[in-house]
Order: C-alpha cells, then structure tokens, then sequence
C-alpha cells in the first residue's frame, strides 16, 4: 500500500492564486496529489503533516541550468577528466534540491547517466529534463577552442568536449540531432547566436543557418521532443522562433518585432538575469577574461527590459538560471532580481505553473492539485509578500517533498 500524508494547519499557495489562502488541507498518496480540499480531508490511514500555519507551494522548476558546468570560465573545463566533472556534477544537482527547485531542465552537458542515477536514487536530486550536448556551428557559442587549438582530445580526459558538439551544414546537423535523440534527451539545444562566455563570437553573429534550424526542428520533433536556442539579437531569436524553436534561452536583447514573432509562434522566453549579475559581480576572479565580461555588461542592461517586452507582447516567461561554476550558489536569486521589476507572484509561476509548460508537465508539475506529481514545498512564510524567503540556500523551507517522499522535514512528521 502506497504511503499516505495529509498536510493540515497551512496556508495553500497553488500557483492559480494571488496569495495564499487559508483553510486547506491537502492528502499524497504514494507519488501523486489525492485531494485538494477547503473543507477537512478524513483520511484514517494517513500520517498527519502539521504545517505549523506556514505556506505550502509547489516545488520549483529552474528551466535553464548546466548541472555538469562547474567552472566560471569554461576552458578551463579542457583539463577537468569527466569522473571528476560528473562528482562535482552531483554535487551541484543535490544543491539544487536543498534550495528547493524540486525538478530542472538542464540545458547542456548532463546526459542520461545523471538523470539515470537520480532516478534510481544512486544520488539525490531534482527531477531532471536534459539536452545532452549543445549543439552549434565552427566558431559558435558552443565551440570554446582556443584559436590555436585544431580540435578537442577524446572527451573522456576532457570534459569540454562532452558537454558540447560542433557541426556544420543541414545533413551533420541531422545527425547530431539525431544522436542526442539516441541518448535519451528530453530537448535539443542549439545556439542561435554569439554568447558571453565563448570566446571568439560577437553577440549579435548569427549562428546556424535558416535550413539548418529547421532540420535540428524537424529531426526533434520527428523523436517527440523539441528544440531550444540560445539567442541575443532580434535577428537571431526571429530566425529561431520562426523557424520551429520552442524556447528562446536567453534574449536579453529582445525587441517588440521579435517578441512579436514569439508570441505568433507560440514560443516561450527562458529568462535568466542572475547569470548576468553574478558574473558581473564575481566572474573575473574566476578567470573569465575581459572581453567576455563586456559581452556580460551589454547583455545585462538588456535583461530587465527584455521581461517588460515579453510581458506587453504576451510572451510567457519561464525562470532560470544559468549559472556556471561556483556562481550556482546563486540560483535563487533570480526570484529578487526579477521582483525588482516584477511582482513576486509573477515570478513564482514562472518557476512553478509556466516552467511546467516549458517541460511539457503541464498539470503534473508547478501545481497543486488531484493527480499531479506531489512535489511541494513548505515556507516558512509568505513568499508573495517576501520573495527572498525562496532564498537562503533552503533555509526557509521547512520541507521539501519530491514524488510523494520527504527530502527535508522540520516539520515533525513521519517520514
């Protein structure tokens, strides 16, 4: 018989609300949601949860983060042996959980092997969406060699070469695209323009050509799956968005005309600003060399704006973070860097309700409700009001439930 909670004295905050609302009471069985009720739940083989009068919320999604990126300036990633990217690597996943982001879409580098070990419960873990390897063109944002480097070693000794591949032309790309497929991954991450932290691409240089995008596009969704960009420009993101992408990484440098083509399109925009800041703040003493950290201060000016544009075109904005290396420890710091121009609510279904489309759960995750996946959160206030108390690391959650099981519990229960 599956294991019964009953979570009772809380104060709901499904995502479908403004705040949260009182009278509550909410009933897991085994890995899902059984009822949601405003009215007492009798359930007599049930253990009862007392939420102490504090928030109880779904767990949160991160829809953008590099689980096995665990250097700041990413060549140094060319003298890390893959045993030791994947110990760090499940490190930085279980810290994800402590923080309470309960399931993330990684978007480049962690294969099937990781989600495989979180799964079976070899390490914990977030619920975990991967791309394998991003993809891009000779000279893109997914080719970090230095210009006196021909090529990578076997990935085995490097893991540069494991988190990235490069190709060129329609049939490679077909190819490759179908590797990915092979591997077990969730989405296809292609790069649609220059970026920060590569070393040879302008910002605005457009990466993959139209009939390229559309074969990554068809190849995909050919598995059932879809694709992902990296895009900055206007020019790189309507090349993506109207050619099949499903989600824009990024697109920091957004305006209406492509925000337009988003919204026509039915595409999602994967914010991230807390990359920015934290690169900004500490990225140099990491190494990251000074031509990416102007790269890093054009992007960020553009960040804030780039929520505003989305926002009055319709676009959906879902949460991310991006973080490479020691910066992970600020992945919560997005929810108080958005709030800054957004209301907290808004950001909290970013993180919950629209994260859950980007992921293609819709109803199963971000929510609270009868059949949905009973990953929830307890705060130990209210996150509308003080949105930092998503921060800290996990020090203001009570509780953190992931499928049904208790991973953390201040709470007093049985679990």
């Amino acid at each position: 018989m599956s294991q019964m909670f009953l979570f009772k004295n809380l104060r709901l905050l499904d995502p479908a609300f403004d705040e949260p609302r009182d009278g509550y009471e909410v009933l897991v069985e085994g890995e899902k949601i059984r009822e949601v009720s405003d009215t007492p739940i009798t359930s007599s083989g049930a253990t009862v949860v007392d939420c102490e009068g504090k928030v109880l919320m779904p767990g949160l999604i991160d829809c953008h983060v590099h689980c096995m990126h665990d250097e700041v300036y990413m060549r140094r990633m060319e003298d890390v042996p893959l045993t030791l990217a994947a110990a760090r690597g499940a490190k930085r996943i279980k810290a994800m959980l402590d923080r309470g982001f309960t399931t993330v879409r990684d978007t480049g580098g962690t294969d099937w092997g990781m989600k495989t070990a979180i799964e079976k419960g070899i390490i914990p873990g977030p619920r975990l969406f991967i791309a394998g390897r991003s993809i891009g063109p000779t000279g893109g944002h997914s080719d970090g060699r230095a210009r006196t480097n021909p090529g990578f070693s076997c990935p085995c000794c490097n893991t540069a070469a494991y988190l990235r591949v490069v190709c060129d032309g329609e049939e490679e790309v077909r190819k490759v695209v179908r590797e990915q497929m092979r591997q077990g991954c969730d989405q296809v991450k292609i790069m649609a323009s220059g970026g920060v932290a590569s070393p040879n691409d302008p910002l605005d240089s457009l990466q993959f050509t139209v009939e390229e995008i559309e074969a990554a596009v068809e190849e995909a969704e050919a598995f059932g799956r879809y694709v992902c960009a990296h895009a900055y420009s206007p020019e790189a993101i309507k090349r993506a968005a109207g050619n099949g992408v499903r989600t824009i990484e990024h697109g920091n440098l957004i305006d209406e005309s492509a925000a337009k083509v988003m919204a026509e399109n039915g595409a999602y925009l994967v914010a991230n600003l807390v990359a920015y800041v934290a690169m900004g703040e500490r990225a140099e003493q990491f190494g990251m060399p000074p031509v990416m950290l102007e790269k890093n201060a054009v992007v960020l000016e553009g960040g804030y704006k780039s929520l505003e544009i989305c926002e009055a075109a319709g676009v959906k904005v879902a949460y991310g973070s991006d973080l490479l290396g020691d910066l992970a420890e600020d992945q919560s710091r997005e929810f108080s860097i958005r709030a800054e121009v957004q209301k907290p609510i808004t950001v909290i279904r970013a993180a919950t309700t629209i994260a859950a489309e980007v992921v293609r759960r819709p109803g199963q995750l971000g929510t609270i409700a009868p059949d949905a996946w009973a990953d929830l959160i307890v705060v130990d206030g209210d996150p509308t009001k003080d949105v930092t108390l998503l921060e800290g690391q996990g020090a203001h959650l009570s509780a953190i439930v992931k499928g049904g099981a208790f991973y953390k519990n201040r709470l007093g229960a049985a679990a």
